[in-house]
């Protein structure tokens, strides 16, 4: 320890782990702080980084923007992996520093750097889109371990971007993902349980469960129609309300649809139907068709609201675009018949 301890005073980021994690010492953040103070004094990268980290997080120090983004800057240009992934976080309006810095993360085989050039190739920030070589670098990100990136690759795979596709590859990327904890990676396997790759609506369900309990909208939607319909599990309208509502007080415009059935219907819990009408509303005014036809069929039969004839029929417009020549000839009739517009003979044969 005594010799640890004569080689901080000479610029030894190292000691901080001794400091920061109580190893054969007292827990002491001023003396953390100082360590990163001598190894910046004698260019160390890593104690740049640290010592960046210290001002931003007001260890010892007070919080200060400027040094934190200098302390990380010189690390950076030293070589540090990851402040260059962080100094390009930075640069919000400028896709080209974006651009560069993560390149030089990424060529110092940062995992999150690779992961965030891939996403500067595929959308073209700060360089010319190419999803060749946006596969390339998500490629590199996955195989070291990053579970987002796997996804994104089993993604690609599974749709032929940047790369031939290949569904055995892309069900192998997202089980990968899934049991790497990703969110979308266990959302997705479940669907490919569900719809057909490896059939199982069992292994739907747990992968299901597990997306939806990590926070994911899409994941919690599914679970809910799972509870709801008793596939791979037993039924249970209650659950499939609270996984329905999750996921419609997170913005899902599914989420918000269902749950706006479940009020109106008494689909796990009391028929409520303001609740009902509000949660179409929502659905509706995220651009969801059925949240649109529904709010339409609320303001036609005064469900949850004053009935409104009018609102009912410029909904209805809004849901019609989907193209669906159903909608389109019940347009056709308003028009004919006059509900909730004028009268027009022309638009009536054209249901438009």
């Amino acid at each position: 320890m005594e010799n640890i301890l004569k080689s901080a005073e000479g610029g030894d980021f190292i000691l901080r782990y001794y400091y920061e994690h109580e190893i054969e010492t007292t827990k002491d953040e001023k003396k953390t702080f100082q360590c990163y103070l001598k190894s910046v004094e004698g260019g160390n990268s890593d104690g740049l980084f640290n010592f960046g980290y210290c001002y931003l997080n007001g260890i010892r120090t007070t919080k200060d923007e400027k040094k934190e983004f200098q302390g990380y800057l010189k690390s950076a240009e030293g070589g540090n992996s990851k402040s260059q992934l962080i100094i390009g976080s930075h640069y919000d309006n400028d896709g080209e520093k974006d651009f560069q810095w993560y390149l030089k993360s990424a060529e110092g085989g940062n995992i999150y750097g690779q992961f965030n050039l891939g996403i500067c190739y595929d959308n073209g920030i700060g360089t010319m889109k190419d999803e060749e070589k946006a596969f390339q670098w998500y490629l590199k990100s996955a195989e070291g371990g990053n579970c987002k990136s796997q996804a994104i690759i089993g993604s690609h795979y599974d749709n032929g971007i940047g790369t031939t596709k290949d569904k055995e590859k892309a069900f192998q990327w997202y089980s990968k993902s899934a049991e790497g904890g990703n969110s979308d990676g266990q959302y997705i396997i479940g669907c490919c349980y569900m719809k057909g790759i490896g059939k199982d609506v069992e292994k739907a369900f747990q992968w299901y469960l597990k997306s939806a309990e990590g926070g994911n909208i899409y994941g919690q939607f599914n679970l809910g129609i799972c509870y709801e319909n008793g596939i791979g599990t037993t039924k249970d309208e209650e659950k499939a309300f609270q996984w329905y509502l999750k996921s419609a007080e997170e913005g899902n415009s599914n989420g918000q649809y269902n749950l706006g059935d479940c009020y109106r219907n008494g689909i796990g819990t009391i028929k409520d139907g303001e609740k009902a009408f509000q949660w179409y509303l929502k659905s509706a005014e995220g651009g969801n068709s059925y949240g649109q036809n529904n709010l339409r069929y609320c303001y036609d039969n005064g469900i949850g609201t004053m009935k409104d004839e009018e609102k009912a029929f410029l909904w209805y417009l809004k849901s019609a675009e989907d193209g669906n020549s159903k909608k389109q000839y019940v347009i056709g009739y308003r028009y004919e018949n006059g509900i909730g517009t004028t009268k027009d003979e022309e638009k009536h044969f054209s249901g438009t």
